[in-house]
């Protein structure tokens, strides 16, 4: 039985990835390096802090990793404040007050920063529904390590086999995984390559979902 629902956040909820990729590759840009698509794929699900760990040793930076942190927080935040069309997913928003109506409780477990979590509820008011917020700055090793949701499973006081992952990309869906916990694998546009297959059910829409049928897994 589902007791507690853990949604990720970019990708999710919202999807900041193309406000997340310009900003990393502005800064890209600026360090002179070329990082590949295919191993930008590779750091999504991960936090920003672990991303430039493996960036640094691999391409011999010699900013600190605060530095760049900083720089790319920087670039973000202007990115995000210019981006008027910005919005939740499709479906998102229903899915979330329709949990919330059957007394769910509702976590956030991201990758992302508490700063850059913060700026998302606050400009699309989420507050209100969501009794935690987890960031992955707070652990050493990002998904697919299970911590983030360990954490959010004891936040919500919930053993996490009653709990249920809302994730779009393959570490995310290994993390939920590893933590014993059922995952949905949300399939959207924007999480194309991303391989799912380990996920428990992979969807297309959140009008897939209901409230009354997760509280039936």
């Amino acid at each position: 039985m589902i007791r507690t629902v853990i949604f990720d956040m970019d990708g999710v909820i919202i999807d900041t990835e193309p406000v997340h990729r310009q900003a990393f590759f502005t800064l890209f840009a600026e360090l002179g390096i070329t990082v590949s698509d295919a191993e930008y794929a590779t750091t999504l699900g991960k936090s920003t802090r672990n991303v430039f760990e493996k960036l640094k040793a691999d391409y011999q930076l010699p900013q600190s990793i605060d530095e760049l942190l900083r720089r790319k927080r920087e670039l973000f935040t202007a990115a995000f404040d210019q981006d008027a069309g910005l919005d939740l997913l499709p479906g998102a928003r229903a899915l979330i007050e329709d949990l919330r109506a059957h007394n769910v409780p509702l976590v956030v477990a991201s990758s992302a920063s508490k700063g850059t979590i913060g700026m998302v509820f606050e400009r699309f008011g989420l507050y209100p529904y969501f009794g935690h917020l987890v960031s992955g700055e707070d652990f050493p090793q990002s998904k697919p390590d299970p911590a983030i949701f360990l954490r959010a499973a004891e936040l919500a006081a919930t053993p996490p086999a009653e709990c249920l992952v809302i994730e779009d990309s393959a570490n995310g869906v290994a993390a939920a995984k590893a933590a014993g916990m059922y995952c949905v694998g949300y399939q959207s546009e924007h999480s194309e390559g991303q391989d799912l297959h380990r996920a428990d059910r992979v969807i297309r829409h959140f009008n897939e979902l209901t409230a009354a049928g997760i509280l039936a897994i």
